[in-house]
């Protein structure tokens, strides 16, 4: 008999494309955007009363404070500032959760900055700090191996490896460029056997070819990848049927 793995399925939400109303039933983890790159205290409310239907964890999904690139490039901050922006984008998150009576479950960086911890150890600490001045016993999501990863765990924080369903790896478990063609995957078929490598065998096939080994609790899927939302049916589908639990 087939032992039963349990994984958690996330996705980055409340960041502009409106699909949440169809995502969530196959979530169990979101990342709610907090005001950094998108989103403010109305997307903020609707998906977190979404989340609460479905009994979907909730987590904050802060950014570098740059909507105009959406969080996506580095940007040229002291630690100070990005601490306080990461505090107040968590903290008007929290002001939302208070009122819905709900709860935070984890912060998970979003783009160049959870790319940037990954392997910067100043903003790393930044992030590590704000993780620790919470008055909660709050999980991190970072990627395996990564410096905030190991970092995190040094200061006694409860770190869910992440993984992408959705991207293609390089051997240094950093994730291929965007500006790559082929840094997004998009075949069901494809990811399916992406993500069951990582599961089962605990390898990332990266896009030389080459197996590297990884460790994931929780895979991400793109919400605002245009089928996301077939991709995340097929998953939990066939997943299911290897006894690959999805909460």
């Amino acid at each position: 008999m087939n032992e039963i793995v349990r994984i958690d399925i996330n996705a980055d939400v409340g960041e502009g494309v409106n699909n949440e109303v169809k995502l969530m039933p196959y979530l169990s983890s979101c990342n709610i955007a907090c005001g950094g790159h998108a989103g403010d205290i109305t997307t903020m409310t609707e998906v977190v009363r979404l989340a609460s239907t479905h009994h979907v964890k909730v987590g904050a999904h802060p950014s570098f404070p740059d909507k105009a690139n959406f969080g996506r490039l580095e940007m040229k901050i002291s630690a100070a500032d990005l601490y306080n922006s990461l505090k107040q984008q968590i903290g008007d998150l929290q002001k939302v959760l208070l009122k819905e009576n709900s709860q935070l479950h984890h912060i998970k960086p979003h783009g160049a900055l959870y790319n940037l911890a990954a392997r910067d150890e100043k903003t790393a600490l930044v992030v590590i700090e704000v993780v620790k001045s919470m008055a909660l016993p709050l999980k991190l999501y970072a990627p395996y191996n990564s410096v905030i990863a190991q970092l995190a765990i040094e200061e006694h924080i409860d770190v869910v490896y992440e993984a992408f369903a959705d991207r293609n790896y390089n051997e240094d478990l950093s994730l291929v460029s965007r500006k790559n063609d082929a840094a997004l995957l998009i075949d069901k078929y494809k990811i399916l056997n992406h993500t069951l490598l990582m599961i089962q065998q605990q390898k990332v096939k990266t896009i030389n070819g080459v197996e590297v080994p990884i460790k994931a609790e929780t895979f991400c899927v793109h919400g605002d990848t245009e089928n996301a939302i077939e991709i995340l049916e097929f998953l939990n589908l066939e997943l299911s049927k290897r006894k690959i639990v999805i909460q």
